[in-house]
């Protein structure tokens, strides 16, 4: 599962570790450390330049909505429900399989929280007392720092009831892929907390490693059964988790603080 992600790094940053050919500055997005669905987030994918002659693919930087749209849907409303497609299903599934032979991209991020649900809150969920359970959030990122490249797809949907001229008449949507987490050892693992993945969430964002951007970017590739490889989980070993401030379940707060390391969780947990 992906429901929140942090996006800090700058256009400049990301043109340079994915060699983007083509971005915006004026469109560039502010650091956000609490992306939430719907909003506007970086995405990587390689495409024709728009009216352009030379019809080969470009590798654009461009800012999508996150929450997919299927281009037959009647109306948008759907899409803060799609941002995620599972990797186990992608290629069959209506609302995704057109745009994973044809439109996939990548989404990066500094990393990813996921929360983990406090002993005694679980039990009194297992007893079935009606008492909302309090979560620990964890930040998941690479161990060595680098960018978080999530596998994602992207897909157009046309407003009818605009005309074509109207600058809100298309619009441009993103998922995230995810698949089941990892259950080996964490690179580095908190105190006294979670040691793997799949003891926070039994699901996880699918990271891309570079050696698969190029393929996994390329629109040329369409046939599912040379994309599904490109599905498999990346290595294990390279991702660190740390319990960050509950304040990152309220949607409203953002910023750097979010990210800060906390020597304990602040909410009971499971370990």
């Amino acid at each position: 599962m992906c429901g929140r992600y942090a996006s800090s790094r700058r256009p400049e940053d990301l043109a340079g570790i994915f060699e983007i050919e083509k971005w915006e500055p004026e469109e560039a997005l502010e650091a956000d450390y609490n992306v939430a669905p719907t909003k506007e987030v970086y995405a990587v994918l390689d495409r024709p330049l728009k009216d352009a002659e030379d019809k080969r693919p470009v590798r654009q930087l461009r800012r999508l909505k996150w929450g997919l749209v299927p281009s037959w849907a009647k109306t948008p409303e759907g899409g803060a429900r799609m941002i995620n497609a599972r990797a186990e299903t992608v290629h069959e599934k209506p609302s995704y399989r057109r745009a994973f032979a044809a439109r996939r991209c990548i989404l990066p991020a500094d990393g990813y929280y996921e929360w983990v649900t406090g002993a005694a809150e679980r039990d009194l969920e297992v007893e079935g007392k009606k008492k909302r359970p309090r979560k620990q959030p964890y930040f998941v990122l690479p161990a060595d720092g680098s960018v978080f490249a999530m596998a994602g797809l992207y897909e157009f949907w046309r407003d009818r009831t605009l005309p074509d001229e109207h600058p809100l008449a298309w619009w441009v949507t993103c998922s995230v892929i995810t698949t089941e987490a990892e259950t080996a050892p964490l690179a580095i693992a908190p105190e006294n907390g979670p040691s793997s993945l799949a003891d926070i969430h039994p699901r996880m964002p699918l990271m891309l490693t570079p050696d698969r951007w190029d393929a996994w970017l390329d629109p040329a590739r369409t046939a599912a059964e040379e994309l599904r490889p490109l599905l498999e989980p990346p290595p294990t070993g390279l991702m660190r988790a740390f319990p960050v401030s509950t304040a990152v379940s309220n949607v409203r707060n953002n910023g750097p603080e979010l990210l800060t390391e906390l020597e304990a969780p602040e909410e009971g947990t499971l370990f």
